[in-house]
């Protein structure tokens, strides 16, 4: 028999055959307190194309019937790994039912079981993409199949059951029967059940009243702020409708925030599925809110964009997810009442960089990647599907007209609601509303892999009035085997010149501002496209390639818009064109072309200035992921030094009660290192110092304290206490990571015994114990564990579920340790071990990094002679 791993071809061919019409699942969940596994009925109806056979997927402990047509099948003989088999298929209509015991996990996949520590009860919850609703009931498991679904579930006394039906009222006997769904894919249907608290609402529009919901466990409801939430989806609601034309397509819109979720969110169809950590136990900066936002519309747009037209299979992953992070992002900026309209300077600060980030990888590919089976896909949730994508398409906007894009988009919805598509069938549409031929756009922006750089050349007189100028593009050498390079047998892969939709900014000093004195749009293609609309024109002191943030591409400064930049970063008078420098500056930083010191240094002549708090928290974390990997080791210590000592120095000097006071009170946690420091620390933490406005809260008590676990300044003892004070399931993770953060050899052991050597922890402990036992001051303690990682991760791949076993690959890599032994080491396992695709994936892009630190760390030291 085949194994868990479907093939795009095995999915074709039973997508040709057969035509599912409806699912009847009934589920036993009335001893979910106990755990262990509960008993799952699924009958199914379908159409065959002709008479022959196919398969069914389920992932069980056990099956005890599988009747086909009337006939008892032997479940010992066709059910084996992740099917069953399914011979003598008639042509025309087929039922089939199947009886197993199905597992309840603590991986985040499938049918996931938490208790909590508050309540002692348990909380279930399911996560289904990307194959798993095969977890809790047979189902033909691939997007194009899809069908309508009736759910009955026993549940425990006292508990509420959500499905992407309406919730019944409560029944007396425990069963909940809901009503069929409309026709959708299996990964987006959902159960979520437990005592869950609860909170209700409506969206009025147009004489239809849309029920909406909002679930936590009761221990979160306290800090539940349901009425904001709310907002924002209200404001979701109304932004949709009006670009769509086509109203929410379900008959309601739970959103629950369930435990030990390994995503932000997910888009089951009217049960939005988001992580508990969206609902805030202690005060966080405004960023934390909009990142929440963005999450919530990102999830909504889903409910037209995947889950009313759904892709036909997972080679069009990306197009779901960049257009909802597109449009989460233009609801954001756009939506009357939003408290975020400077959204686009959010995504080009971080979203985008991520995508620059993954687009460098070995692992780059084109935005439409080749998904031949399901390993494939499960790595695939990456920058390039999500930031690099929406970046795509916020072009493919300023290229076709907003307003083309959108009537575009109105007629796909209508041709295609409730059906399957690909991507042809959305591009079709534009280019009807546009009268744009997108045929060459799409195969130079989605079919081939790379990141393009757009430099200024700009000529002057002796007056300073440009005489000429240029816009170049380059297209740098993809990594060898990097997919959807263009090479030949005499050259390395070669990036790919595009057409680029931009705009050029050109700035001026004005009352110790940089403002925008004038813009130009227009279209830049191939190597070299001339400018003539800015000659005649004075020189300014900046001029910004790609200004707005149109296009997708790697922006470099001309040596006197650097200058410029360098001394007056913080002075544009506007967040957007800030955060593009700042993100060139970083990718300088990344690329070994800015030394880590001279980044410092940057920031630390312009973070002052920096309003965005979004902005202001991402500098923190890129100056210390500078100083961490790419400083020079022998300088290492000064450049923290220096970091450590502006934390504290702004934590003091901030606004008392502001954001920024407290973004820089936990830059200042995260790296204290001298006697001085620590001791404040824990000052601040048993309430002998106290910094006017900041309130020491339990969040940021745990920020405290595991500095002083990493550090050695707080014991075992001491983690116990702050746990006393804190017994939640959050809590339990803040102590995990604690411990295994401590630096001594009997500290990391513990830690690599509990992630490594067993399978007991639940996704969220095991996250955190990584987290803890991954410290960039403890490089001798970890030494250690290179060679044991090599001799573990492909066993631990071969055992564990996708979830369990990627945080392991990704998060115990030896990283931190930037050598040319790491590389040699890391090259002769994936030689000898001979991992399997994603794996090897996984391995190599960590393995990038190592190499990425070797370069910029031999700049920063060429950068001190």
């Amino acid at each position: 028999m085949p194994g868990t791993n479907l093939t795009r071809e095995e999915a074709q061919r039973r997508a040709r055959l057969l035509t599912v019409d409806a699912y009847e699942i009934e589920l036993d969940l009335s001893g979910a307190q106990e755990g262990g596994t509960y008993r799952s009925e699924t009958v199914v109806r379908f159409d065959a194309a002709e008479a022959g056979e196919t398969f069914i997927d389920l992932v069980a402990p056990a099956v005890h019937e599988v009747v086909l047509n009337g006939t008892a099948l032997d479940a010992a003989e066709v059910f084996a790994d992740s099917r069953i088999a399914l011979p003598g298929l008639v042509a025309g209509r087929n039922e089939l039912k199947v009886v197993a015991d199905c597992a309840y996990t603590n991986t985040g996949e499938g049918l996931h079981r938490f208790v909590d520590p508050v309540d002692q009860q348990a909380y279930l919850y399911t996560q289904f993409e990307v194959p798993d609703a095969r977890r809790v009931f047979a189902s033909f498991e691939q997007p194009d199949l899809k069908a309508v679904f009736t759910f009955t579930v026993k549940a425990p006394e006292g508990w509420t059951v959500i499905s992407n039906s309406p919730t019944p009222e409560r029944p007396a006997d425990n069963i909940w029967r809901f009503a069929p769904t409309q026709r959708i894919s299996t990964y987006i249907t959902a159960l979520i059940a437990g005592p869950y608290h609860a909170v209700h609402s409506t969206y009025e529009k147009d004489g239809r009243s849309i029920p909406l919901g909002i679930y936590c466990r009761p221990s979160l409801a306290e800090f539940l702020d349901a009425d904001h939430i709310f907002e924002v989806t209200r404001q979701g609601f109304d932004w949709f409708e009006e670009k769509f034309a086509y109203a929410y397509p379900f008959p309601k819109y739970d959103q629950l925030f369930v435990p030990e979720f390994n995503a932000g969110a997910m888009e089951n169809a009217g049960a939005v599925t988001i992580r508990d950590q969206y609902v805030f136990r202690s005060k966080v900066t405004d960023a934390a809110y909009e990142t929440r936002a963005e999450t919530i519309l990102h999830e909504l747009a889903h409910m037209w964009f995947g889950d009313l037209v759904t892709m036909e299979w997972w080679n069009d992953l990306w197009l779901n997810e960049s257009f909802a992070t597109f449009t989460s992002i233009a609801c954001q900026a756009s939506a009357p009442g939003s408290r975020w309209p400077h959204a686009w300077t959010t995504f080009a600060n971080s979203m985008k960089t991520w995508a620059y980030r993954q687009d460098q990888l070995p692992s780059t590919h084109p935005i439409m990647a080749d998904i031949r089976d399901l390993d494939d896909v499960l790595v695939n949730f990456d920058g390039i599907t999500y930031a690099k994508g929406a970046s795509v398409l916020k072009q493919l906007v300023a290229y076709v007209g907003e307003d083309a894009f959108f009537r575009g988009v109105q007629a796909y919805f209508k041709e295609h609601a409730y059906k399957n598509t690909r991507l042809a069938d959305l591009l079709g549409a534009l280019e009807k509303t546009s009268g744009r031929d997108l045929t060459t756009w799409s195969k130079l922006w989605l079919e081939t892999a790379g990141i393009n750089i757009l430099r200024p050349e700009i000529e002057t007189d002796a007056s300073g009035v440009i005489t000429s100028f240029a816009v170049r593009q380059e297209a740098p050498a993809l990594p060898a085997g990097a997919k959807g390079a263009v090479s030949d047998d005499a050259a390395p892969p070669r990036g790919t010149l595009r057409p680029h939709r931009i705009a050029i900014g050109l700035y001026e000093l004005e009352g110790g501002k940089l403002v925008r004195k004038e813009r130009v749009e227009l279209d830049v293609d191939g190597e070299l496209t001339a400018v003539d609309a800015l000659v005649g024109k004075a020189r300014p002191a900046v001029v910004l390639l790609n200004d707005d943030d149109l296009s997708y591409a790697k922006v470099r400064l001309d040596e006197q818009s650097l200058a410029t930049v360098t001394a007056h970063l913080g002075d544009f008078a506007e967040s957007l064109p800030r955060a593009l420098c700042w993100a060139s500056a970083w990718d300088m930083t990344r690329d070994g072309e800015l030394a880590a010191r001279d980044y410092l240094a940057l920031v630390l002549s312009g973070i002052a200035k920096e309003s965005d708090i979004g902005v202001v928290q991402s500098l923190q974390r890129q100056v210390k992921l500078a100083m961490d990997l790419y400083a020079a080791p022998d300088w290492r210590a000064t450049g923290l030094a220096q970091w450590t000592e502006a934390t504290l120095a702004h934590l003091k000097s901030a606004e008392a009660g502001s954001d920024h006071q407290l973004a820089w009170a936990r830059a200042f946690a995260a790296t204290a290192r001298t006697d001085e420091q620590l001791d404040l620390l824990q000052g601040l933490l048993d309430g002998t110092e106290k910094i006017d406005g900041l309130a020491v809260d339990t969040e940021l008590r745990w920020a405290l304290l595991g500095r002083l676990a990493a550090t050695g300044r707080a014991d075992e003892a001491a983690i116990a206490a702050e746990l006393d004070r804190d017994r939640t399931s959050a809590g339990e993770r803040y102590a995990a990571a604690a411990r295994a953060s401590r630096p001594t050899a009997e500290a990391k052991e513990a830690a690599w015994a509990s992630v490594v050597e067993s399978a007991d922890l639940p996704n969220a402990v095991q996250e955190a114990v990584i987290g803890g036992f991954v410290q960039s001051d403890q490089r001798e303690l970890l030494a250690p564990y290179a060679e044991k990682y090599f001799a573990a991760v492909k066993p631990v791949w071969e055992t564990r579920s996708h979830e369990i076993a990627q945080q392991i690959a990704v998060g115990l890599y030896p990283a931190l340790l930037v050598s040319q032994e790491t590389l040699d080491t890391t090259d002769a396992w994936l030689t000898s071990a001979e991992p399997n695709a994603a794996l090897r994936r996984l391995v190599l892009e960590s393995r990038s990094g190592v190499e990425r630190a070797l370069r910029a760390q031999a700049a920063d030291a060429g950068a001190a002679s």
